[in-house]
């Protein structure tokens, strides 16, 4: 693998960090800033949608700028936006240094990874792309912990200038490794957008994306506050049971992809059921330490071992319905991981504000899981519907 490829690699873990940090410091947020829970579970919410809503435009809109001036103009945004972080004196000057930051998130990832394609040859494409989102998936295993250990010890805009500092580096690493001329692929119109948006079929795996994916994050959003209130931990323990939680979250990833290879429908309906059982099964057992910490390990699991299974039937609907825009469907259902985050997290304040509480958040959770895993049953029964005619007519 070309050496270049360690500076999209360490911008994936600038970003990475950044994006799921927050679930280990709301309630430090929350504390310093005098604001409730729920209040501080939007700047979840708020991230994500800046991800769902400017990464399809923004992408768009930029697909003509030289790619390297592109990531480093990325890069700088990302920077401003965690340095603004760092240095708001309140509420509203963090949601929108957030936002700031969740724009370079969406388009990096989307042009990231054509840029990792081009950097190797074409057998070692989705290598390399996996190498990029690595650097992803190591950020929710140390980054995410790392940077709660950090602002439960030096205060929360510590752990974002941190972060800008990351930034720093993957900047300094995209100017000095990344060759000057990069190719540039046709840039996606807004109307292919549309067009894929146009699609019942893919429309319905969008759906199961944004709740499959989602559901969890009704909890996992409070999952500090959780572990604090609810089972009894201290606030030191949160950032090591964080580590426990990503290397579940690694795993389940890595094997989902492996499980969904074969049958996606099949793989997601086990997944997603299993996940909503987990799910059920910790709203009884995050009251006792060990029980909810055996609980947490399978939830982190099945958490991500549904995104290759989404990925990938998404592509392959795509071809089937929209040949010409499977690019941008697969760029669509990306922009569906991060609705079903805001979805979740905004639900999941609702509930923490009702008189069930942190406590209800896991039912909740499963409620939303159990939906997505209905429209997968009911994509499959489409799905074998098609084969039959396809085979009637030939």
């Amino acid at each position: 693998m070309p050496i270049a490829l360690f500076a999209l690699t360490v911008a994936a873990y600038a970003i990475g960090t950044t994006e799921f940090v927050i679930v280990g410091l709301l309630p430090t947020v929350a504390a310093d800033l005098n604001i409730d829970l729920p209040l501080a579970g939007l700047i979840v919410s708020v991230y994500a949608l800046g991800v769902t809503f400017g990464a399809p435009v923004l992408t768009a809109l930029t697909g003509r700028a030289p790619r390297k001036a592109l990531l480093l103009g990325l890069m700088a945004l990302f920077i401003a936006g965690n340095a603004g972080a760092a240095l708001s004196p309140d509420y509203a000057s963090l949601l929108v240094a957030r936002v700031i930051s969740a724009f370079a998130h969406g388009v990096f990832f989307s042009v990231g990874a054509t840029i990792a394609a081009d950097l190797v040859a074409p057998n070692r494409r989705a290598s390399a792309i996996a190498m990029m989102f690595m650097g992803l998936t190591v950020a929710i295993v140390t980054g995410v912990p790392l940077g709660t250990f950090i602002g439960q010890h030096f205060g929360w805009r510590a752990t974002f200038a941190g972060v800008a500092v990351l930034g720093v580096v993957a900047f300094l690493a995209i100017a000095v490794l990344l060759p000057a001329q990069l190719s540039r692929p046709e840039p996606a119109k807004l109307s292919d957008q549309l067009k894929v948006l146009a699609s019942g079929r893919l429309l319905i795996v969008f759906a199961m994306t944004a709740l499959g994916y989602g559901g969890t994050f009704v909890a996992f959003t409070y999952l500090a506050a959780i572990l604090e209130t609810v089972t009894g931990f201290d606030a030191g323990a949160v950032s090591l049971i964080l580590v426990l939680y990503g290397a579940a979250i690694a795993a389940g990833n890595l094997i989902g992809g492996r499980i969904a290879d074969r049958d996606p429908v099949k793989a997601l309906t086990g997944l997603f059921a299993a996940q909503a059982l987990v799910l059920a099964v910790f709203g009884f057992t995050m009251s006792a330490p060990l029980a909810a910490l055996a609980t947490l390990v399978a939830l982190g699991f099945l958490s991500f071992a549904n995104v290759p299974g989404l990925q990938i039937y998404v592509v392959e609907l795509a071809r089937l319905y929209r040949p010409g825009a499977v690019d941008v469907a697969s760029a669509l259902n990306i922009a569906a991981f991060n609705l079903g985050i805001a979805i979740g997290a905004w639900v999941g304040g609702r509930v923490v504000a009702s008189p069930f509480g942190l406590e209800a958040t896991p039912f909740v959770g499963a409620g939303l899981v159990a939906v997505a895993l209905g429209l997968t049953i009911w994509s499959g029964v489409l799905d074998r519907r098609a084969d039959a005619t396809a085979a009637q007519a030939a």
